[in-house]
């Protein structure tokens, strides 16, 4: 075609892809063909279905975007396989805290209830907490990383007091397991995220909570926004976050947003308490308690401490 730079870069690429070719090998001899239909799946959910939805609001309320759901279902459906590969090359039996830390970053809810499952068997309780307070503080970066790569101004009115958050969560996690030692891990912490049925079901999820916020914003303004980020925040982060995201630049301003994300990952945190008492012994979600309380009363101090008061006249 005559252009040198093209075949010098395509030559060079060429040449780095056949020296790294053991590498490569390696990684997808630890690869199944799960994971590398889950690839093909994304694909097809990029390529093929995106291009196929109407990209306009179909309900009365203007909450619901075929077009839309879908980018944010994919969107979080490719975190979770990053995080999941990531398992998959390193090994979710390597240890507790590799697991349940690359695990959150599918679910943090999943990996508290499998540890708290544990704990049941398992003499290592307090371990096991300090395993589930990491996973907690990786899931409030991970959606720190998401408002952020889709609503910046959001993300810089909530990233300081969830930080803070993450950080509590971290501390009390790195004392539990400092003081009372680490453990193997019986089971794997995490699933194929391109499981059909849980897919689906987090699209309907998401598109039921986009409808029900923008007609509950349209009701009663940014008051029915938080009520729905708090009801869908105890069961799903994303789902929470991603519905009032959407909201952004109709009816709900930016601090409204900002409030039901912080809503969202407080709702959240508090449900994780709720499923290990469930799923757990009393330590375990005792443990949970505290390190939830100490990681809340930080992020309160630096959301008062940083002025954020004055966001109190826009609900």
């Amino acid at each position: 075609m005559g252009d040198y730079r093209a075949a010098a870069a395509g030559g060079g690429v060429l040449a780095a892809t056949l020296a790294s070719r053991e590498v490569l090998h390696g990684l997808l001899r630890r690869l199944t063909w799960i994971e590398l239909r889950s690839a093909l799946v994304l694909a097809v959910m990029t390529t093929v279905v995106l291009p196929l939805l109407p990209d306009k609001a179909v309900d009365p309320w203007g909450g619901f975007n075929p077009r839309e759901v879908w980018v944010f279902t994919i969107l979080i459906a490719g975190i979770s396989y990053a995080g999941y590969v990531a398992v998959r090359i390193l090994g979710a039996r390597r240890g507790l805290v590799v697991s349940s830390v690359t695990g959150a970053v599918v679910s943090s809810t999943a990996v508290t209830i499998a540890l708290a499952r544990s704990a049941r068997t398992s003499g290592g309780v307090l371990t096991l907490v300090g395993a589930a307070c990491l996973a907690a503080a990786v899931s409030i970066i991970r959606v720190v990383v998401v408002v952020l790569v889709l609503e910046p101004a959001v993300a810089g009115l909530v990233a300081t007091s969830a930080l803070a958050a993450a950080v509590g969560f971290g501390c009390v996690g790195g004392f539990f397991l400092s003081a009372y030692g680490d453990q193997k891990v019986d089971s794997d912490l995490v699933r194929n995220p391109f499981e059909l049925y849980p897919l689906l079901a987090f699209a309907v999820l998401f598109s039921i909570a986009s409808v029900a916020s923008a007609w509950m914003a349209g009701l009663i303004g940014s008051r029915g926004v938080l009520a729905v980020s708090t009801l869908s925040g105890l069961f799903d982060v994303d789902v929470a976050v991603l519905s009032a995201l959407r909201l952004v630049a109709g009816p709900t301003s930016t601090q409204t947003a900002a409030w039901a994300v912080l809503v969202a990952l407080a709702a959240n945190a508090l449900g994780r308490i709720g499923m290990a008492a469930i799923a757990g012994p009393v330590r375990f979600a005792g443990g949970m308690l505290l390190a939830t309380l100490i990681a809340m009363a930080l992020g309160a101090a630096v959301f008062f401490l940083t002025g954020a008061m004055s966001w109190s006249s826009s609900i």
